[in-house]
């Protein structure tokens, strides 16, 4: 059900007005203090809670609501952005993160070329804005400057034709600092800001970074809800939520609409704006994440893909429409290169270029340790390649991991369980360790429970004696494949 959630609201403006001191404030914490020569250095969020104080002030008259009361306790989500610069790579994906923008300009400074370029991307959103006119603290403060020089490039304020709402403040004395929330409370208001966290999951990836526990994510749901145990699909790489945090690091059962959260479980780090889907296929567990297969019981094994485009934006192309289940063991910009090379040995992955150059050198390497190298001039070949090499192969009908070894006369027994599909008698059977395949063998005997069976399917438990005999070991995988 649609119920009203906190707005995501984006910080923008012209460097050094003031904008990471804003939310400094706003957040009571001490961001700008820890940032690199006091700009602000990566994409953060966090949530505050608003308080009710005094009357209605004239300057929100025009948005009040109908009990002409002030709003408090409630819930307002910021965007701690570095420029508006990273937020358009967002844009460029798609993502529509922000609800509401505020537009930082500076009482002593006025409009400036970034402050133009912010409300540019304001008005091509289409986000409601609000201007906070910040330092006016300063002896230099002009704000009736600010104001004139904001006219000028066609923001008409309240009260002077149009309805931009406008808020002086200091973030400095904290002069204005409620006045601001509460007009954000009540825009949202007005544009009836919504969300159903049993509704399907609208969400982005906001900041990346690493820690002891592995790859945190701060991600903001605009849609649905984000709980422990789900499985999640992120710029093409399936991953299970481990852990989800707020930002004081407490540790959350779930995270839902207009909240943001520190998600732990990604298997890479995935691309800032990346947008979030939960994934309701079946999953194999494997020994090596960065090399996830997603895939429905009978389907094809897809291959393994390096792909090395020219520029990041084809790149993101080509990831970005590849067919569901394809591996992509690694990508990068530029000319193929050595490491690339060993990247693909040992992922036992084919390179595929799109418009970069192969070395001669890197060339020869490839032959000497048996990566095949593919180039591409039209993207479309590039697919119908990828369908080519998934037509070629086999149909994998079910996978078992090798859980106990034990001998038996004078051979070994492998006791397994079937992980995925059904193992069959009379199917070729492959051994996996990782990545690298031990080799082909048939199944001469299957039991359970000393009784004879032809096949397992998912969930059982069995014991198999193989031909020839193999060196398998436990953890190593069965792959039934049809004949």
């Amino acid at each position: 059900m649609l119920k009203m959630r906190a707005p995501i609201v984006t910080v923008l403006g012209h460097v050094d007005h003031g904008k990471t001191s804003l939310l400094d404030a706003l957040r009571k914490s001490n961001v700008a203090e820890k940032e690199i020569g006091g700009i602000t250095q990566s994409i953060g969020a966090s949530q505050i809670t608003t308080k009710a104080t005094g009357p209605v002030t004239d300057s929100e008259e025009s948005l009040t609501r109908r009990d002409g009361l002030r709003p408090g306790g409630k819930k307002i989500t910021f965007i701690d952005t570095p420029g508006h610069a990273a937020f358009s790579k967002m844009r460029s994906r798609g993502a529509k993160v922000a609800d509401i923008a505020i537009l930082v300009v500076s009482a002593d400074d006025g409009v400036k070329p970034q402050t133009k370029e912010a409300l540019s991307f304001i008005l091509e959103e289409k986000i409601p804005y609000i201007v906070a006119i910040t330092k006016i603290d300063l002896q230099s403060a002009d704000i009736e400057g600010a104001k004139r020089s904001l006219a000028d490039i066609g923001v008409l304020f309240e009260g002077g034709g149009g309805n931009i709402p406008v808020v002086p403040l200091s973030a400095r004395t904290k002069k204005g600092l409620d006045e601001l929330l509460e007009v954000i409370i009540l825009v949202s208001e007005v544009e009836d800001i919504k969300g159903d966290s049993a509704g399907e999951l609208e969400a982005f990836v906001v900041e990346t970074k690493k820690d002891k526990r592995g790859t945190l994510v701060s991600v903001i749901v605009r849609n649905g809800s984000i709980k422990v145990g789900d499985q999640i699909l992120v710029d093409g790489v399936l991953s299970k939520v481990r852990g989800i945090f707020d930002s004081q690091n407490k540790s959350l059962r779930e995270v839902g609409p207009g909240e943001p959260a520190l998600i732990l479980g990604f298997e890479k780090m995935p691309p800032v704006g990346s947008p979030i889907k939960h994934w309701k296929g079946e999953v194999i567990s494997v020994k090596n994440p960065a090399r996830l297969h997603i895939k429905d019981e009978g389907t094809k094994e897809m291959p393994n893909i390096i792909i090395k485009a020219q520029s990041s934006g084809v790149l993101e192309a080509i990831s970005e429409n590849l067919p569901v289940g394809v591996n992509i063991v690694g990508t990068g910009i530029g000319d193929v290169n050595e490491s690339d090379i060993f990247s693909a040995k040992a992922g036992n992955a084919k390179i595929f270029v799109f418009e970069a150059k192969v070395p001669v050198g890197v060339a020869r390497l490839a032959e000497m340790e048996g990566v095949k190298i593919e180039t591409f001039n039209i993207i479309y070949r590039l697919f119908e390649r990828i369908e080519e090499l998934n037509s070629k192969k086999e149909k994998v009908v079910g996978k078992a991991e090798i859980i106990a070894v034990f001998p038996y006369e004078n051979k070994k027994v492998a006791g397994g369980k079937v992980i995925l599909g059904k193992l069959n008698r009379q199917d070729q059977i492959k051994i996996l360790r990782g990545e690298k395949e031990i080799g082909e063998v048939k199944i001469i005997s299957m039991k359970k429970e000393k009784k004879d069976i032809s096949q397992a399917s998912a969930g059982e438990e069995f014991g198999v004696i193989f031909e020839p005999q193999l060196a398998f070991t436990i953890g190593d995988v069965l792959v039934s494949v049809a004949k």
